[in-house]
């Protein structure tokens, strides 16, 4: 059976868009038909007995092709990671990271445009995070889950658990934002392509325009709840925020 060679599995609000964008535009690849195949988050499926055929069908296999798919829940949700070893254990993970109080806020601001979230940003990274205690699965959510998908260490620590650090790279959205000709470059040599052609600087999916604003009060108390998490990012990365 054929397989998808590589996944971006994260994060939210980093830049995922622009990477499928420039991946899209890029002859060497097949990405699957819309940005977010969201199929292995997809809890209603059997996982003792998956049947990949629905996933599959969200790609051309008719090119020779290294085939690809970007859906940033994966890193977040649980279960995703074991069920793509599962499918692929050699499939190669991307990631992308953000400054997690950035990427906190441009989440917030993205979920009160839609009208999914009707409290401010400081009631949302306080008491507002008691709302996860609800749901099912306990602790998680797809969309006021502001803080929490940015805790990378934990997130990235379970992904090395699952896949080998050799099968994983890591681009941060400034990089790509502001220099992307490097990261791309980087990516085709990490998935076995050729080196991308010249590259311009472009801007996808920007979040919605807000007159709310980010307090330093919210900033401080967001880079203290990160502050240990962020310890653990750099021990495994050399990232840090």
């Amino acid at each position: 059976m054929r397989l998808i060679d590589f996944v971006v599995v994260g994060v939210q609000k980093a830049g995922t868009t622009a990477l499928h964008d420039y991946l899209s535009n890029d002859p060497a690849y097949g990405m699957a038909i819309a940005k977010e195949a969201h199929f292995f988050d997809d809890d209603s499926l059997n996982w003792k007995s998956p049947a990949y055929e629905s996933y599959h069908a969200q790609f051309d296999w008719n090119r020779s092709l290294i085939r690809g798919e970007a859906t940033p829940i994966y890193i977040y949700w649980p279960n995703c990671l074991e069920r793509m070893a599962a499918y692929n254990p050699d499939m190669k993970i991307v990631v992308m990271l953000r400054d997690p109080v950035e990427r906190a806020w441009s989440h917030w601001k993205m979920e009160a445009a839609r009208g999914v979230e009707s409290h401010d940003f400081s009631w949302c990274i306080r008491e507002g995070r008691r709302r996860l205690q609800c749901r099912i699965p306990w602790g998680v959510d797809r969309e006021i889950s502001y803080v929490e998908r940015g805790f990378y260490g934990e997130q990235l620590e379970r992904l090395f658990g699952v896949f080998p650090p050799s099968q994983v790279l890591i681009i941060e959205a400034d990089d790509l934002k502001q220099r992307p000709a490097d990261p791309l470059a980087r990516l085709n040599a990490f998935l076995g392509a050729p080196s991308p052609a010249a590259t311009d600087r472009r801007s996808v999916h920007v979040g919605p325009a807000s007159s709310a604003s980010l307090s330093k009060h919210d900033i401080a108390l967001m880079r203290e709840l990160y502050a240990e998490d962020n310890a653990r990012l750099h021990a495994l990365t050399g990232i840090s925020y």
